[in-house]
């Protein structure tokens, strides 16, 4: 493996195991979907006072730090909202296996206007070491895994792809 396992491996792993495959192995479809175009604008018109994108060993990308030790995640919206608990859970794992300790996060939703807060257990951390385990025999297969059909393929930027 020449990858470190990133935050949106971790969100991939959650949403579709098939998708993170093909994210892992630089099969890339998003450039043209509607929904990450949606999410790219989100991105770019707010928190703009807020310094962005904090890349951490390329390997995670914070979108936002505003408060002293709190790590901010921006979504479009609550429908895989677990995916997005646990990669910011990732974060804080991520940096606390580098010695950052005491940190918390936050999920924000700017089109809903709210927001959830987020802290890491112990129990999410032996979660999170059994998942990169996970992750790393799902991305060494030849093949990506079977598909399973779910609600939210539909608007998925790989949906062609399964699909035909």
């Amino acid at each position: 493996m020449d990858k470190q396992i990133s935050g949106m491996m971790i969100y991939y792993y959650i949403v579709c195991k098939r998708k993170l495959w093909y994210f892992y192995n630089q099969i890339q479809m998003e450039a043209n979907n509607e929904n990450v175009q949606i999410g790219k604008v989100l991105d770019e018109n707010t928190y703009k006072r807020e310094e962005k994108h904090i890349n951490i060993d390329d390997v995670i990308s914070i979108d936002y730090i505003k408060d002293k030790g709190i790590l901010h995640e921006v979504k479009k919206s609550k429908k895989i909202e677990e995916a997005g608990i646990m990669q910011v859970k990732y974060y804080i794992y991520y940096l606390k296996e580098k010695g950052v300790y005491n940190l918390k996060g936050k999920i924000d939703y700017p089109l809903l206007k709210e927001s959830i807060d987020i802290e890491l257990t112990e129990e999410d951390e032996e979660y999170i070491k059994e998942t990169i385990k996970d992750i790393l025999q799902i991305v060494s297969n030849p093949i990506p895994p079977m598909l399973d059909k779910k609600n939210i393929c539909k608007k998925c930027a790989y949906f062609e792809l399964c699909y035909i």
